[in-house]
């Protein structure tokens, strides 16, 4: 268990992510993340997911994040580990973790689950393997309903990223794939 000065040893975003397709969890990107590896210029500092809540990804989600010394990001000092009804309910789990911060959402704006947001996805390659990504278009759509100030804050730079991106990927976003070479996010 992990003590108040050894809780993370450090950001890498990018092991979170291969870190979870390793574990051969079903998940979206969502989130800031979602949009950098679409290229919209935005800094984050998590990875945000919205995981399938079937009972064998629940199993494989829970071993990965045990396997990376993950806990619930808490005001207080106070270390609780990730148990299996945190991951499998309607709710969000915030984690740190020794690789970085990773946010664990069932839903997201108007209780939309993995199932909902599948149709509305790219599939990115990301160090040989492919990541569903929620698509851009769909992305800029949520942050418009959002009640969260932060949403409202980047929803401009995300308009105009997907205004740069259509003339290239055409109006179905949704149906492109993406290649990391040329959207690392790095």
């Amino acid at each position: 268990m992990p003590t108040n000065s050894e809780k993370s040893t450090g950001t890498d975003l990018s092991a979170v992510l291969e870190g979870l397709v390793e574990a051969a969890v079903k998940f979206i990107l969502v989130g800031g993340l979602a949009a950098v590896v679409q290229g919209a210029p935005v800094t984050t500092m998590d990875v945000d997911i919205v995981h399938e809540r079937s009972p064998e990804n629940i199993i494989k989600l829970l071993a990965f994040l045990n396997s990376v010394g993950a806990f619930h990001r808490r005001p207080d000092d106070k270390v609780i580990e990730p148990r299996e009804h945190d991951i499998s309910g309607m709710g969000h789990a915030l984690f740190t973790t020794r690789l970085g911060p990773l946010d664990v959402l069932a839903v997201i704006e108007e209780g939309k689950a993995y199932e909902d947001l599948l149709e509305h996805t790219v599939e990115i390659e990301f160090r040989g393997h492919t990541i569903r990504v929620l698509d851009l278009r769909t992305l800029v759509e949520l942050k418009r309903i959002s009640t969260d100030p932060r949403d409202k804050q980047r929803l401009p730079v995300l308009e105009e990223t997907l205004r740069q991106l259509e003339p290239q990927y055409g109006t179905d976003l949704d149906t492109k794939r993406i290649s990391d070479k040329d959207n690392s996010g790095d």
